[in-house]
């Protein structure tokens, strides 16, 4: 099967020399950056809401990368909004947020709807980041 698929009436759209491994999954409404990454088993679903991913961004194995669909308390949902020059760790899960510019994200780590990552963060294996929280640039950050 594809690893890049439509999703009703959106195609993914990939820039100049993307790799987009054989069982991973891109679909939907989704963008990426020229020399972007996408590794084994993970998985980038715009189903109901667009996915932008800036250049030179690596999503490492096994990572998901989803929205926040539109609801009665969240009316108009969340894109994901992923800058240039990340690396989504494995394991990874981000939902609905937005990330800045040279962002690492680390193992296992969860960003959470509404979040807003700002450029040059590091946040370290397995922390997860709250629901509508902010982090500012140039920190690393843990835990939960």
């Amino acid at each position: 099967m594809n690893s890049v698929r439509k999703y009703l009436e959106h195609s993914p759209l990939l820039g100049e020399r993307v790799f987009v491994d054989p069982s991973a999954l891109v679909l939907g409404d989704v963008q990426l950056g020229d020399d972007c990454s996408v590794w084994p088993m993970a998985v980038v679903r715009g189903d109901m809401h667009k996915i932008r991913i800036g250049d030179r961004t690596s999503v490492q194995d096994g990572s998901v990368l989803h929205i926040t669909h539109a609801g009665p308390f969240n009316p108009d949902g969340y894109p994901l909004i992923v800058g240039d020059d990340v690396t989504v760790g494995h394991k990874a899960l981000l939902h609905g947020c937005t990330i800045g510019n040279r962002v690492l994200i680390g193992m296992g780590a969860i960003v959470m709807d509404g979040a807003v990552i700002e450029d040059e963060v590091i946040i370290a294996a397995g922390s997860t980041v709250s629901p509508g929280k902010r982090l500012e640039s140039g920190y690393v950050y843990r835990g939960s």
